[in-house]
């Protein structure tokens, strides 16, 4: 059975503004003229355009016109070597990527090292929460469900739009009398206070879903009302367990996680 003419319009819609027949800065063709090229009725063209708009790919201005809505995309290394041995796709360079002692953590200096590298402006909003554990996060961190948790919650944006959440969450008894304790980011990142205490993270599991924000993270991200959220969440250990779970949430159009895998020294030379 046929597709209703409106989906199959944006469908085509979305095959042009994917092949870049329109910019950022330029009006796509109001309704009427979308009418006469593809021989529709005003109904079918606007509904249309409504679905790309609660995709988040248009966005209406009121006596303006429909435009492009652009979001950067940011590629953001979520594992693999050191920094210095696993390029970012090629971006407009403002310095060189820092290296990092291991890929496990993702620290708050590769966010910055990799806005830095886009040219894109980093900031960071930074929040102290003891609350009930979840029962999936329970789980992770082998808690009876509803035991307190401390989470260290960070809020990122790139050039002011909301870029990402990130919660990590720790067992009580390891937070205690730490300075994962205090409601500031912590000096060389948590994992110093980790290292001190004895719980270096040598190994992790990532679970990576897509799911639909719901009201108070679809009011943060502000994307639009068909935008899925992209959820990873990490779960690190040391010799003696499970350490933390870190769970962080990216618009679904603005970011995609970059995984290194295996010996990456023939990459590195083919972009030298």
């Amino acid at each position: 059975m046929s597709s209703p003419k409106y989906q199959r319009l944006a469908a085509d819609l979305r095959r042009r503004i994917a092949a870049g027949e329109w910019r950022a800065d330029t009006a796509l063709p109001v309704e009427s003229e979308l009418e006469q090229q593809y021989g529709v009725a005003r109904n079918t063209v606007r509904l249309a355009v409504d679905v790309l708009v609660n995709e988040g790919r248009l966005v209406r201005l009121q006596g303006k016109g429909t435009y492009l809505r652009e979001h950067p995309v940011l590629d953001h290394r979520a594992y693999g070597p050191p920094l210095d041995q696993l390029p970012l796709p090629a971006q407009p360079q403002t310095g060189r990527l820092p290296a990092q002692r291991d890929g496990l953590a993702a620290p708050s200096e590769v966010y910055a090292a990799e806005a830095g590298a886009a040219g894109r402006a980093l900031t960071t909003e930074f929040e102290m929460l003891i609350v009930r554990a979840r029962v999936d996060v329970a789980e992770r961190l082998g808690l009876r469900p509803g035991e307190a948790v401390v989470v260290r919650r960070q809020l990122r944006l790139m050039d002011r739009e909301p870029y990402s959440i990130e919660e990590s969450h720790y067992r009580a008894g390891v937070a205690a009398g730490t300075a994962l304790m205090e409601p500031d980011p912590v000096p060389g990142g948590d994992e110093a206070v980790l290292a001190v205490l004895g719980r270096v993270e040598i190994g992790a599991v990532d679970q990576l879903v897509a799911r639909m924000p719901g009201p108070e993270e679809a009011q943060w991200f502000q994307g639009g009302p068909g935008v899925p959220l992209l959820v990873q969440t990490r779960v690190t250990y040391d010799g003696r367990g499970p350490v933390r779970v870190i769970e962080t949430r990216y618009s679904a159009d603005r970011c995609r996680l970059v995984y290194g895998l295996g010996e990456l020294e023939a990459r590195r030379a083919a972009r030298s």
